[in-house]
């Protein structure tokens, strides 16, 4: 129903720690703001989608309430739960992903475990 909107809600955190990161005088810590780059479009390209699902499938529409979960309290008790367990869920494995591919993975090239 409305499990994409922790991912935007991720994807806004982060642009704000780019933000912030990108202020700084470190040129290592400002090279990370590329990095977290890649985080925010993971996780936007994917909320993008599962829009595009949940309109396909009529579960947010056009006009006032948008969710149509959110039209009873029962079933906005259901959208709500779903945010917080599969929403988090995609967000925590989203971010493990891109930790592994953006920050671990060049780590161990570096030290040359990796081939």
């Amino acid at each position: 129903m409305a499990c994409f909107t922790a991912c935007v809600a991720e994807a806004l955190v982060a642009y704000g720690v780019k933000k912030v990161v990108a202020k700084s005088n470190h040129q290592k810590v400002r090279a990370f703001s590329g990095k977290i780059q890649k985080l925010i479009n993971l996780l936007l390209s994917g909320s993008f989608l599962l829009l595009i699902e949940h309109v396909w499938h009529g579960e947010i529409v056009p006009f006032y309430p948008f969710f149509t979960a959110a039209k009873d309290p029962e079933s906005t008790r259901v959208m709500i739960n779903e945010i917080l367990t599969i929403g988090v869920s995609m967000d925590i494995a989203v971010t493990v992903i891109w930790f592994v591919a953006y920050i671990l993975v060049p780590k161990f090239k570096k030290q040359g475990a990796i081939a």
